[in-house]
This record gives structure tokens, sequence and C-alpha cells, in this order.
């Protein structure tokens, strides 16, 4: 009898391991979820990262912590300040622009409001910078006698100016040359404008015309 060959077992197929996709981290290539774009507006209504991130939906409890964390995430801060560029751009409120407004209101001359002879200009005669430190004005009109002999006689005009003090310490601080000094006990713009009401402190004497008031 002849020998039946036997058959060989085929070798088992080798595994071939196969790898999982990875999902991108939550780190800074990720997109802001729709919390944080929130985060991010109401971050800039107020500055105050705890009462932004409440507005936005996060526990009251942990605002605070997640606020500061939200600021210390860079996409986050990216998104912060390209909002706060395009809001510059959109109403030209720069810093630069926001700090001439400050120097405007502390180094104002008050003597620019008026005449050689001390009375005042019209609002629309004051130059910008001058016209910058107004923050009001009262304007009364004048009468002398009564009944039908009542006759008009002018207005008298009471500017409201800019406080000279507060802004010139902000402008100091801002320098870096703020110093706390109490020894300045007289308002020079309270004496100068006392000098121009005659030394009486009642007020200005009435203008028969002005330029801002037309009598019908």
């Amino acid at each position: 009898m002849s020998a039946t060959p036997t058959k060989k077992k085929a070798a088992p197929a080798k595994k071939v391991a196969r790898k999982k996709a990875v999902k991108p981290a939550a780190g800074n290539d990720a997109p802001l979820n729709d919390q944080q774009k929130v985060f991010v507006d109401e971050y800039l209504i107020d500055l105050n990262a705890t009462q932004a991130a409440i507005r936005a939906g996060y526990s009251a409890k942990t605002a605070a912590s997640i606020g500061f964390e939200n600021l210390r995430k860079p996409k986050i801060q990216a998104a912060i300040s390209e909002a706060q560029s395009r809001r510059a751009i959109r109403t030209g409120i720069t810093a630069d622009r926001v700090l001439q407004e400050v120097a405007r209101l502390a180094l104002y001359d008050p003597r620019k409001f008026f005449r050689d002879d001390g009375t005042p200009l019209g609002v629309h005669q004051l130059d910008d910078d001058t016209a910058a430190a107004l923050a009001g004005m009262d304007v009364h009109e004048e009468y002398e006698g009564t009944g039908k002999e009542r006759v008009f006689v002018g207005y008298t005009k009471k500017f409201k100016l800019a406080d000279k003090g507060a802004n010139l310490e902000r402008l100091m601080k801002h320098l870096g040359l703020f110093k706390e000094d109490n020894s300045q006990k007289v308002d020079p713009l309270a004496a100068l404008l006392h000098t121009i009401a005659g030394g009486s402190g009642s007020g200005f004497a009435p203008i028969k015309e002005d330029p801002d008031h037309k009598k019908e």
C-alpha cells in the first residue's frame, strides 16, 4: 500500500492591529463652545469674569473659579482680544482717544469760556478742547419789572465744568506721578469763577444778546 501524503496545516493568519482614530483633545485648536462664546460676549459688557460666567449659565457657586479659568484659556483670550479690536474699530473708541479726552478735561483753560469783558461765549463759539470740558449748562431768562411793564433784559448762563482735579489725578496715575497731597486748600477754578462773577459769588451778570437762544 502506498502512503497517503499528509496535508500541511496552513499557518494561522497574523492579526494586524488597527490603530483607533484619536479624537483631537479639547485644547487650543478646539473652537469655543456655545457657552464659552456667551461668556466672551458677557465679559465684554463689564469685564467682570464672575458675573460673565453667571450670565453665561455657569453655576453661581463656581462662577468665580470658572471665570478665572476661562480668562486663562488662550482661545478665550484670543476671542476677547479680537472682539475688543472689532469694537474699537466700530466705535472709534481706543485707549489713545480716551486718554486724549481725559487730557482735555484735565488741561482745559476756563478763560476760554468768556469774552474779554467777562461775558460767556455761545457754545458754538467754543473751540473743541474747551467745549469738551463743558459738563452742563443752565440758561435762565432774566426780566425786570412786573405785569405789563415786565421787560426781558437778557440771559444768565451757569456753566458746569469738568472736575480738573479728578482728571489731573487720573493722568498722574497713568503717568506714574500720583502722590497724595492735601496741602492745596484753595480751588483755583472756583476762585477764578468767583472773580469773574464780580467777587460776590452770586452768579454772572445777565447779557442782552445770547447767540444760543433767539427770543421769539
